[in-house]
């Protein structure tokens, strides 16, 4: 090992709404919520990540949680950063204090100047020597095992935490695309209303993450078996006192309609303004499906029913944007058309 090499370290960086995921050396070193809690009096970070999410909901008037990521980009510098730092220090032991880090982070398509230099800033508040950005799509499609430098069209719908991102892909660059903020976040936020609504019940973001994990689906003829019942406690808004009700799968693809039928709709945008040539290509490979919001049960036969093209889930859709970003790490020389720096 050169000197050179032995002083530098390279971490691959997937900030999510969501989730936060670090690799290093080839492996997923970070896999946790992107939250952190913090002491309201002294301004003191009590835990990151997981420790954190379990504590949220659930902190009294001197504990905060905070979420520094909102629709993919960074909404709280401070907080940003202090989890970046948080999260790294699980990893990165005492010898990797000298040298430098060499960062590649994935940042959704639409992210403007102002986000990427926040993106930027954290990066080297916590060590960053050389800082790399790559789009979420474009990883994604990395991490999927596409060729993305030949002349054909690949077409990836990438449903995160916070965005969706709908994209074609030819030549390392992006033809066409749309970026909608409904994703993960916003589905959980409809099952709450939902719950609030139809049930008199209210839950908190944790609980409907919890009942779209366990019985979601967006059409009511899966393929596969569907989920049993599901049991949602919360507090009964007539009475004040907690009560449990029993959730159906079919009620979930009533509630996740209205957003799932909006990126209908942005997927349709997207082949609206895509050039024939690279039309033909997707007719040939169709969609390829990655994301967290891609485990909704029954999501890729809904959208190959209204595109009528075939789609297909990424390998393991929650890590397609990770794998992309480490790949782009291992060979910057080779991708460095789709890296900004």
């Amino acid at each position: 090992m050169t000197l050179k090499k032995f002083l530098s370290h390279d971490f691959a960086v997937d900030l999510g709404t969501a989730n936060t995921l670090i690799m290093h050396e080839g492996q997923v070193v970070v896999n946790e919520p992107s939250i952190i809690a913090i002491d309201t009096n002294t301004n003191k970070v009590l835990a990151v990540g997981r420790e954190a999410m379990q504590m949220h909901e659930k902190t009294h008037e001197h504990i905060k949680t905070i979420k520094p990521l909102r629709d993919g980009v960074i909404a709280n510098y401070h907080a940003a950063e202090q989890m970046i730092k948080g999260m790294l220090q699980k990893v990165i032991k005492a010898k990797f204090n000298i040298g430098s880090h060499r960062f590649v982070i994935c940042i959704p398509h639409s992210t403007t100047e102002v986000e990427k230099r926040a993106v930027r800033d954290s990066a080297q508040a916590v060590g960053a020597k050389e800082v790399y950005m790559i789009h979420e799509p474009i990883a994604a499609a990395l991490g999927i095992g596409l060729d993305i430098k030949q002349a054909e069209g690949s077409m990836v719908v990438d449903i995160g935490g916070g965005t969706t991102e709908i994209v074609v892909i030819s030549l390392s660059g992006i033809v066409c695309s749309t970026s909608l903020k409904i994703a993960g976040n916003a589905f959980d936020s409809d099952i709450v209303d939902y719950m609030r609504r139809q049930h008199n019940l209210l839950i908190g973001e944790r609980t409907a993450e919890r009942l779209k994990i366990a019985v979601g689906a967006v059409i009511e003829d899966l393929d596969e078996e569907p989920p049993a019942d599901h049991k949602v406690l919360g507090r009964d808004l007539m009475t004040g006192i907690p009560k449990a009700v029993m959730i159906k799968y079919t009620e979930m693809a009533t509630v996740l309609d209205r957003a799932v039928s909006k990126i209908e709709e942005g997927i349709l945008k997207t082949l609206e303004e895509c050039p024939p040539e690279l039309a033909a290509d997707i007719y040939e490979k169709g969609i390829y499906l990655t994301g967290g919001g891609a485990f909704l049960r029954g999501l890729a036969k809904r959208i190959s029913r209204v595109t009528q093209l075939p789609v297909q889930l990424a390998p393991e859709p929650l890590l397609s944007v990770m794998k992309g970003t480490g790949v782009s790490l291992q060979n910057l020389k080779d991708y460095r058309a789709v890296l900004m720096t």
